[in-house]
């Protein structure tokens, strides 16, 4: 299992089966939930707020292209 790490980019599949990037967020405080922002669509989200199945399939952050500056 992989544990998220704070401002890395993961590849998880939803129970659909598509494939999405997700970046995991620092814990916002007072919080336990853990937040993620969803690349494609710039969305944050807690995972307790998550009413569908998903798993993290591997770290990503080297499998994206650098930001344009």
């Amino acid at each position: 299992m992989i544990e998220p790490q704070p401002d890395a980019i993961y590849l998880v599949e939803l129970c659909s089966g598509e494939r999405r990037h997700w970046r995991c967020l620092a814990a916002r405080p007072g919080e336990v939930a853990r937040w993620w922002r969803d690349l494609d669509s710039g969305r944050e989200f807690a995972e307790s707020g998550l009413m569908y199945a998903w798993r993290i399939l591997a770290r990503a952050d080297a499998d994206l292209p650098e930001p344009r500056r």
